[in-house]
């Protein structure tokens, strides 16, 4: 099963996250741009004419282009639609792959499962549905959803190990080094842009440069831990490397389960799952 087979909301709740994440990310790379591109202008003096500055057009330029961009961020905030379609979409996720293998609350022996997978979810979109556009057609159990779920029991636990553990497992494991690689070079870039700041405050005072830079590295210097600060390297690599030992563990538990305990090690290895995403959320708050 893929995320193809999933509930409707869930691919509603993805696709909008997905949008405010991209328009959250451009509108912030702008910003931080905007913010270096001014401080060059303001540091550099070339008057081809009288009365004439480009680079002090160019600098007022960008500090308009940031100033439209902070008011877009602030009034679309387009961060909550970002985090909040990530929250339903992953609670959607993981309610229908408890559904289709028997997993807690939804094992074999419970009544009406359906029923309450619907009231599981109706509670999910009600959570999100006033920051999202959820129009699907088909909310609730997929077929693919109820053939997992009526196949035998060692079919179920195959596909789940395979199509949901080691899959999600791999992902985590992918990011986490991703994120490790970025959060060094950044770390670099930030050295050698305070390096080469100090060098030439340095020409100014010493050497008595005419250009001024250091204030446009400064800037650069600051946008560039914004922007650390924003997409969080770090912190998402111990906590996809945490949530990848996890579900390592939670994948021994499932190969030894027997029917009788399997629903409770799905649930396990689900909540190891949104332990992630509740950190992540944690991480980024979004006001109501």
């Amino acid at each position: 099963m893929t995320d193809a087979d999933l509930p409707g909301f869930f691919h509603d709740a993805d696709r909008a996250s997905q949008r405010g994440q991209r328009l959250t990310l451009m509108w912030s790379r702008i910003r931080l741009l905007s913010a270096v591109v001014a401080g060059l202008g303001a540091a550099l003096d070339w008057e081809p004419r009288e009365n004439f500055h480009p680079w002090w057009v160019l600098a007022m330029v960008a500090f308009v282009v940031a100033l439209v961009v902070e008011i877009l961020l602030w009034t679309q905030q387009p961060e909550r639609e970002w985090y909040a379609g990530r929250a339903v979409a992953e609670s959607i996720k993981t309610l229908a792959w408890r559904y289709a293998v028997g997993g807690a609350p939804f094992s074999a022996d419970v009544a009406r499962p359906k029923a309450l997978l619907q009231e599981r979810l109706a509670e999910v979109i009600a959570q999100g549905e006033q920051r999202l556009p959820l129009e699907s057609d088909d909310p609730s159990a997929t077929p693919a959803m109820n053939s997992l779920r009526a196949a035998p029991f060692e079919e179920r636990r195959t596909t789940y190990l395979r199509d949901r553990v080691q899959m999600q497992k791999a992902w985590y494991s992918e990011k986490a080094k991703l994120n490790r690689q970025r959060a060094a070079r950044w770390r670099i870039a930030l050295i050698v842009g305070e390096v080469t700041a100090v060098v030439l405050a340095g020409g100014r005072v010493f050497a008595e440069w005419e250009i001024d830079l250091s204030g446009m590295l400064a800037a650069a210097v600051a946008g560039g831990a914004a922007w650390l600060g924003t997409r969080r390297h770090a912190t998402l690599a111990t906590s996809y490397s945490l949530a990848a030992r996890e579900l390592a563990l939670a994948r021994t538990k499932l190969l030894d389960a027997d029917e009788e305990s399997w629903p409770a090690a799905v649930a396990d290895a689900e909540e190891a799952i949104s332990r992630e995403h509740q950190m992540w959320l944690a991480s980024r708050p979004v006001e109501s």
